[in-house]
């Protein structure tokens, strides 16, 4: 008698894996049923369901299982989801157990990401990846590129390029105009090129990048290089680990012309407005001293997640009788030898200025008006970035993709109970360079609860320097430290409330940037702006982040207020992995999907 051994299946062999199929199961099975009630039942009591544009055609976050029902309740019927499949191995760490899988819906096809705690969801990530019938031209579908054959009228793929250049805007009208033309700017229309979207981008430096190389000389990105590829070509495995400036660049500028982007150089928009009779909007550019008029259906603004300067009106400006430059307008230290400068801010372009301006030379304070958060560049990789966006990660089977979707699936309500833990190892690793700052005069602080840099980053965009040398001169003296508020310019520098006078031949303003829809109030007009509201932040009702509650970040890369009217931008990250979300709601609408909104985002605070 002979025995047959059975090999043991893939659920028996990984509990994890039974875990995560049993309960996608059991969902696809309600959702199937059109059963609300019963899919909502399947999270805990306290959980959190991220949805990008798979299921709202929106970026929207619901909570527990009441957010989950009510959001079910109104799409289900119209997004058929169904076919969720694991797509690699799930985890179980700590009791927690962590699935990647796929999905369809009627028109589109999507991943995500499931963490399951006493088997219920605790955590559910849904992102749409692609339209059917609109896939993108990679792989098996790319293009041929050589046309076999003969051809009497053959063109070459460079005489169609130009063609193609030449009738944009002027023959043919494009479906997207994007107001910006920075690394934003850059993916966004890389990713619809990919589409098929015809679209303008419209940029009113001279080349691409000049965004960057227009920057004071010191300027590096502090980001590391794993965090910050651009969508389809990624920098090369000898890249510097934080890119300069002009490498930063000439990157954006090699890459606008690899993807052929219709890329609209030395052109500044004037006016936009939406004509409701025909559905477009009519957008006045000066392109090479030419008036042109544009007509797309839909419009981005790309301008920048900081938005417009902010220059303070300080009392006595135009009586001082030296030199006067926002931080966004510094050239670099290269005049400034022997000079007094005096620099108003201490967040990161104030303390690279500074950097710079003590190594060429110059004598140079540091007005600090406000606590800033410092974190040292060595522990924010190892302990804040380092699983995730690193040679460490890589080798651990954690591309850029996969660490983004990770990233992703933790919902902003939750996010700063995650961060929290790193800044406390970081301040205990970086006790005494604090305790040095401190007796150098500086006031830190960690974040309203302790939550660090990123979370300040996603509340209100400031607040904060990556420490790349700057805090060290700073400890030893060689920039100068002042605290307090400032009084007034005078002829011939600042005083501050307690009376001090700093002379100065240059006062630098690092005094930030408003919000991105100051451009709208520029091109569209105040009503607009007001009624799009504030861009950015997530309502934690934190310093400079009033609530109420959103979720999401207002206005950015999803529907607004007005119909048709878009932001996209953040740094590089974000900018490489929303775009795809953006992309594909552009795409939808030009193809005529229907793309039902829920939860659009209300207007709660001006946009001004």
């Amino acid at each position: 008698m002979s025995e047959t051994l059975e090999r043991p299946s893939e659920a028996a062999a990984n509990p994890a894996r039974a875990k995560a199929e049993a309960w996608l199961n059991d969902f696809e099975n309600a959702l199937v049923a059109n059963d609300a009630e019963t899919a909502a039942s399947l999270f805990a009591a306290t959980s959190y369901w991220r949805d990008l544009v798979a299921f709202t055609w929106n970026v929207r976050t619901v909570e527990n299982p009441a957010g989950v029902r009510e959001m079910l309740s109104a799409v289900l019927s119209s997004v058929n989801p169904r076919n969720f499949r694991l797509s690699e191995e799930p985890s179980e760490a700590g009791g927690l157990v962590t699935g990647f899988f796929t999905f369809e819906t009627a028109v589109a096809r999507g991943e995500g990401v499931v963490r399951l705690k006493d088997g219920k969801a605790w955590t559910f990530l849904t992102a749409m990846t692609e339209l059917k019938g609109f896939e993108e031209p990679m792989s098996e579908r790319r293009p041929m590129g050589a046309e076999h054959g003969s051809d009497t009228h053959r063109r070459s793929w460079l005489e169609k390029r130009e063609e193609e250049a030449r009738d944009l805007g002027y023959g043919t009208q494009p479906y997207t105009v994007i107001i910006g033309g920075g690394q934003g700017g850059i993916a966004l229309g890389a990713r619809l090129r990919q589409l098929g979207v015809p679209t303008i981008i419209v940029e009113k430096n001279d080349r691409p990048g000049d965004s960057w190389r227009k920057r004071y000389k010191s300027l590096c990105l502090h980001d590391p290089v794993w965090y910050d590829h651009l969508p389809y070509l990624q920098f090369p495995k000898n890249w510097p680990v934080f890119s300069p400036k002009d490498k930063i660049g000439d990157w954006l500028e090699m890459y606008a012309r690899v993807m052929e982007l219709n890329y609209w150089a030395k052109t500044t928009a004037r006016s936009a407005r939406y004509d409701e009779d025909k559905g477009e909007w009519e957008v006045v550019v000066e392109r090479d001293g030419e008036e042109v008029t544009l007509r797309p259906k839909e419009l981005v603004f790309a301008t920048g997640m900081s938005g417009k300067p902010n220059i303070p009106a300080f009392p006595g400006k135009d009586r001082f009788k030296g030199e006067q430059q926002h931080s966004s307008q510094h050239p670099g230290p290269d005049a400034y030898r022997g000079k007094k400068v005096v620099v108003i801010g201490s967040n990161n372009s104030a303390h690279d200025i500074c950097a710079a301006l003590y190594e060429g030379g110059a004598d140079v304070t540091m007005v600090q008006r406000s606590t800033t958060h410092i974190v040292r560049s060595e522990p924010l990789m190892e302990y804040g970035l380092g699983d995730l966006y690193s040679e460490r990660a890589l080798k651990s089977g954690i591309d850029t993709h996969k660490a983004d979707m990770i990233f992703a699936s933790i919902p902003y309500k939750i996010l700063h109970e995650f961060q929290i833990p790193i800044y406390d190892k970081i301040r205990e690793v970086d006790e005494a360079f604090y305790a040095a700052l401190e007796k150098a005069g500086f006031q830190l602080d960690w974040g309203p609860d302790g939550s660090g840099l990123f979370m300040k980053y996603l509340r209100r965009g400031s607040g904060y320097y990556i420490d790349v040398g700057a805090s060290q001169l700073i400890i030893d003296g060689k920039i100068k430290l002042k605290a307090g508020q400032v009084e007034e310019i005078t002829e011939t520098g600042v005083r501050l409330a307690d009376g001090t006078e700093l002379p100065a031949d240059l006062i630098v303003y690092a005094t930030g940037y408003g919000s991105m829809n100051g451009w709208v109030a520029d091109l569209v007009g105040q009503d607009a702006a007001d009624k799009v509201g504030k861009v950015w932040g997530l309502g934690s009702e934190t310093p400079k982040d009033p609530g109420p509650w959103e979720g999401e970040q207002r206005n950015m890369w999803k529907p607004t207020q007005i119909e048709h009217l878009w932001f996209h931008g953040g740094n590089l990250h974000q900018s490489r992995h929303y775009s795809l979300y953006l992309a594909l709601q552009l795409k939808a609408r030009m193809e005529g999907i229907p793309t039902p909104v829920w939860g659009l985002q209300q207007t709660h605070h001006l946009g001004r």
